[in-house]
């Protein structure tokens, strides 16, 4: 019987094609790429117009081996790598190891992994898209000439082990200039002052800020300027001046492009760029789900556009109706602009199916799968639902002749928001409260109550978290939605940034390379240079540009930089920490190094004496339970956690800040420091004991 090979890149989604099509078709899995350049040169020929030298990847070769004998008893070929760049290089590699003619119909694509969606596109293969291929190359050609050029720069001039990549310096230097903003920031006294006023119409109590005169509004900068203030406020007679109602539509979120869906589930989730994409793969390529078998439960996960597909939306609106109602379903079907240059080859981030409603796969799925999955069904069912309306109030009171003003707002109409609130930086979700306000008639007149003025200073620009760190990425166009996990993942892992809490901080290495960056390399950390770039690339997608000449042009300056920079950089001494820690094996003070993984200790007299420890750092805080040292531990992704000393014995452990305080209540357990909504509370440890106090208190 004759049998058609259908190729893809992993088990998992080799499972969940095969439920689809019939004893006909053989589907076999690549795991991943199975060419590329070598690791340990450049493999690249500058001067025979860049070609690249490719090798099997290693341990790829049973694979291979593999694909060449199912190749030969297949009358067809299949190539269903995903529906992008990598996707179509890793087709590419397939066609020439196999020897598939690259001119014929071999290559098939699909959104999402459903019946559907497969079988359509096996009855509708197209040729490898060679503009796609050479995007890919170019990219890959581009970063190696950047990295294996730059960085054993850096390891004679700086330090071994260093690394220097065209999209990971520019995110290092988003987060060393954001660091350095701070440092530098100089906080401005500002003061506002609230009044409490009773209507006597109501016999209601209300408060209103203070704006100005009449004429414009004041902005209030130290104490004495407010003192004045208040004495001629407390005298005023205050009416209402007038009252504007008006409403206010807020419309839905957009569907989920790669970057929303990072920031949203590390805001309302937790997740890191890396677990978002990891989970959203394994929802993509299939989850066994009772009574269907293996299932792709949402559309492909890389993208960066919010259209979405007329049938998708036609199916939203009508389970919107048949579950909310019609005052919840627009009239027309509801449309977002994307922002920037997008690729809208593809779908916005959905569900496969509406039907499929998250508390109905909830038992097949873990639960981080659950939640990310629930997120995206949420976002996309509520991008499609109606505005909430609100109705509001501004009411301006006069009082000589200052003004206060006092705003509500109520909500008159959901909308979407009975599914789907959008979450902040901090974690939470954004305040929907109403803010009622009495009913007034103008020029009634008012009882003031009470004057409060309260002094203020002007913040620093907060740091950047993973969410923000991707936001800003996209804003400035650097980097594609594939691109942002891994160049968050690089910097963290070379020791340029570490997470502390939520926030990402650079370290004094990821400083000093970042600094010897812009000195010798300044138009790789160019923002707008590394946006142009990816113009560049995209055009070459286009079939606008041909991607030899794009990195020509790239080369020759570069390589002016490069020649410049070895003979100009001078030798940088990084001078190790000492520690307290004496070398059992020497009697040396051991030194504190970075590794890949993190900090570690290290005897001084390497190589003559090779003995290494894990770096702990100590805490001037009691264990609770042994009174031994309190102890800054990490987990492997590099998020940290307090301990005792004397672990194993003690198994004392706690995600929050400890502190030496007491808890007034139990006594026995102390106090942990918790960052939350912003304050800085402290919390009993004990899990039975619920005493909360504010520092300061």
């Amino acid at each position: 019987m004759a049998q058609k090979l259908i190729i893809v890149e992993s088990p998992a989604k080799a499972n969940t094609i095969k439920k689809f099509l019939g004893r006909g078709y053989k589907v076999e899995a690549t795991m991943g790429h199975i060419k590329d350049l070598p690791k340990s040169q450049l493999g690249v020929d500058i001067e025979n117009n860049f070609e690249p030298k490719y090798i099997t990847i290693r341990g790829k070769g049973e694979v291979i081996n593999k694909l060449k004998k199912e190749a030969k008893n297949a009358d067809k070929i299949f190539l269903a790598t995903d529906p992008d760049r990598e996707g179509e290089a890793i087709s590419w590699h397939l066609a020439n190891t196999l020897n598939i003619d690259k001119g014929s119909l071999c290559r098939i694509e699909f959104n999402e992994i459903t019946s559907q969606a497969v079988k359509k596109a096996v009855n509708n293969p197209r040729t490898i898209n060679m503009n796609l291929v050479d995007a890919q190359q170019a990219r890959r050609i581009l970063d190696r000439i950047v990295g294996y050029n730059i960085s054993p720069l850096l390891w004679r001039k700086v330090k071994k082990g260093l690394s220097a990549g065209r999209v990971q310096s520019v995110a290092t230097r988003i987060v060393c200039e954001r660091e350095e903003e701070i440092n530098n920031f100089i906080p401005q006294e500002y003061w506002n002052i609230s009044a409490n006023f009773l209507s006597p119409s109501s016999n209601q109590i209300f408060e209103a800020m203070f704006y100005g005169t009449q004429t414009k509004k004041l902005e209030l900068k130290n104490e004495e300027e407010v003192n004045g203030l208040l004495e001629d406020l407390k005298k005023a007679v205050y009416t209402v001046k007038n009252i504007k109602k008006g409403t206010k539509r807020r419309n839905a979120a957009p569907p989920f492009t790669t970057s929303t869906l990072q920031q949203e589930a590390y805001r309302k989730l937790g997740f890191t760029t890396k677990k978002t994409m990891m989970i959203a793969q394994q929802l993509y390529e299939g989850i066994e789900i009772e009574g269907e078998g293996a299932v792709g439960l949402i559309t492909y996960m890389r993208t960066d556009s919010t259209r979405i597909s007329s049938e998708a939306q036609s199916q939203a609106r009508t389970y919107i109706k048949n579950n909310y109602g019609d005052q919840y379903v627009p009239e027309t079907p509801n449309k977002y602009k994307t922002k920037g240059k997008t690729q809208d080859a593809h779908e916005g981030v959905r569900p496969t199916s509406i039907d499929r409603e998250p508390e109905r796969v909830k038992d097949s799925l873990s639960r981080d799968q659950y939640r990310l999955y629930k997120l995206i069904y949420n976002r996309f069912l509520a991008s499609q639902m109606t505005a909430a309306i609100y109705e509001t109030m501004t009411i301006n009171i006069k009082g000589g002749d200052y003004i206060f003003k006092a705003k509500g707002s109520r909500k008159m109409f959901p909308g979407y928001t009975v599914i789907y609130q959008e979450g902040n930086d901090d974690g939470r979700e954004e305040k929907d409260t109403d803010i009622n306000l009495p009913k007034l008639s103008e020029n009634e007149v008012l009882e003031l109550k009470t004057l409060n003025p309260s002094q203020h200073f002007t913040q620093a620009p907060p740091r950047y978290t993973e969410a923000s760190l991707v936001k800003t990425l996209e804003e400035l166009g650097i980097g594609r939605p594939s691109t942002y996990a891994p160049t968050i993942s690089t910097i963290i892992t070379r020791g340029y940034v570490v997470r502390e809490g939520r926030n990402l901080v650079p370290t004094e290495l990821g400083t000093l390379v970042n600094d010897l960056m812009i000195e010798f390399f300044n138009n790789i950390v160019d923002y707008k240079f590394t946006a142009d770039m990816e113009e560049k690339l995209d055009k070459i997608e286009e079939g606008n540009e041909i991607w030899q000449n794009i990195l020509a042009d790239f080369y020759r300056p570069f390589k002016e930089s490069l020649d410049h920079a070895d003979k100009n950089i001078k030798k940088v001494e990084i001078a190790d920490e000492e520690s307290d820690e004496i070398c059992e094996k020497c009697g040396a003070r051991m030194v504190i190094k970075t590794g890949r993984y993190g900090k570690f200790l290290a005897c001084p007299n390497f190589p003559d004496c090779r003995n290494t420890k894990p770096f702990v750092e100590k805490l001037d805080i009691s264990c609770p339970k042994c009174n031994g040292q309190v102890v800054v531990r990490r987990t492997k992704k590099g998020r940290r956690f307090y301990g005792c000393e004397n672990y194993p014995e003690c198994d004392f452990v706690s995600w929050n800040m400890p502190s030496n305080k007491k808890c007034p209540i139990c006594d026995s357990f102390m106090i942990v420091k918790k960052d939350r909504n912003g304050k800085e509370n402290y919390l009993c440890s004990n899990k039975d004991c619920r005493y909360k106090m504010e520092e300061g208190q």
